[in-house]
C-alpha cells in the first residue's frame, strides 16, 4: 500500500517531466498524508493538466461521504471490476508526482512497534533522480447542494523483490514513455492500460529504515529522510514508536476550500 509519500522536486522539475501547461509553485513536502490535497496530472481536451485533489477517492455515486471509507489506495488486481474504481479506470486515470514513499515493516514474531522505511529511486542519493509517477485514479463527487469535491487514489500492486521483505504491496509506477498510455482514456481502453499495473523493476528502487518521527503527520521536514543510526536505539525511540494512523475522512469541502496544496 502507500499511506504517506514525499514531493520534494522543484515545481520546475515536476512540470518538465509531466509536461503540463500550468505553472504551480509549491514548497517541498516530506510527509504527505491522506485527506490532504495532492497534485495530480490528467488529460483535459487532449492536453496534460495539473490539478489539486483530495487524497482519498470518493465515487460519484456515494450518497453520504461520512459513512464511506477513505479510499487512498486502489488494488490494481480489481480496478477493472470493483464498483468504486471501475468507472475511474475507464475514464479518469491520472498520474501522481512523487519523490518516494514510506512503508512500515511489521515487527514479526518478536513483537514491538512497526519500523518505518523510506523508499526512493536508487540514484536519488546522487541528486540525479527525476520525480516518479504513481498510477492514479480520480473522481469528482457532487453533493446534494451542488458542491463538488475532486478526489484521487493511488493504484497499488504486489511488492517487488526489493520491497517484499518490508511490505507485500507497493504503488504502481508509470514510466515516462508510458504516460500517454495511462492518461489517454479516450484512446486507450482500460484493459490495455491495466497492463501497466505490475511491480516496479527491482533495479528502480531502494529502501532504508528511518526514524519513527514520520508516524506523526505534523512532522514534515527533511530530517524525516535521514537513515536511522547503526547504533542501538535509545529507549525513548522504542517508547515513542507507534504504527501510523490513517486520517479519518473529513466532511467534503467545495473547490474553493482546496485552493492551496499546502
Amino acid at each position: 500500500m502507500c499511506g504517506r509519500y514525499v514531493i520534494i522536486s522543484t515545481p520546475e522539475a515536476i512540470r518538465a517531466l509531466f509536461g503540463y501547461g500550468e505553472q504551480p509553485n509549491f514548497p517541498p513536502r516530506y510527509n504527505v498524508a491522506p485527506t490532504q490535497p495532492i497534485p495530480i496530472v490528467r488529460l483535459i481536451d487532449g492536453k496534460r493538466s495539473f490539478a489539486l485533489m483530495r487524497w482519498g477517492l470518493l465515487p460519484s455515486w456515494v450518497k453520504d461521504p461520512k459513512t464511506f471509507p477513505l479510499l487512498i489506495n486502489a488494488r490494481g488486481e480489481s480496478v477493472l471490476e470493483k464498483p468504486a474504481f471501475r468507472s475511474a479506470m475507464r475514464r479518469r486515470r491520472c498520474l501522481i508526482p512523487s519523490d518516494g514513499f514510506y512503508e512500515w515493516q511489521a515487527a514479526g514474531t518478536a513483537g514491538g512497534p512497526k519500523r518505518p522505511y523510506f523508499v526512493r529511486a536508487k540514484n536519488s542519493a546522487a541528486g540525479s533522480a527525476p520525480p516518479l509517477a504513481f498510477a492514479g485514479l480520480y473522481e469528482t463527487w457532487t453533493g446534494p447542494n451542488g458542491e463538488e469535491l475532486d478526489t484521487a487514489a493511488i493504484v497499488t500492486t504486489a511488492a517487488n523483490r526489493t520491497l517484499a521483505a518490508i511490505h507485500d504491496r507497493m504503488p504502481v509506477f508509470v514510466p515516462k514513455e508510458a504516460f500517454d498510455l495511462w492518461l489517454d482514456c479516450a484512446k486507450v481502453e482500460a484493459d490495455v492500460a491495466a497492463a501497466l499495473i505490475r511491480p516496479a523493476n527491482d533495479a528502480l528502487l531502494e529502501a532504508y529504515e528511518i526514524s519513527t518521527a514520520v508516524n506523526r503527520v505534523a512532522n514534515d521536514s527533511e530530517a524525516l529522510l535521514q537513515p536511522v543510526s547503526a547504533a542501538p536505539a535509545a529507549p525513548q525511540r522504542a517508547a515513542a514508536a507507534a504504527p501510523p494512523k490513517t486520517a479519518k475522512p473529513k466532511k467534503p469541502k467545495g473547490p474553493d476550500d482546496q485552493a492551496s496544496l499546502f
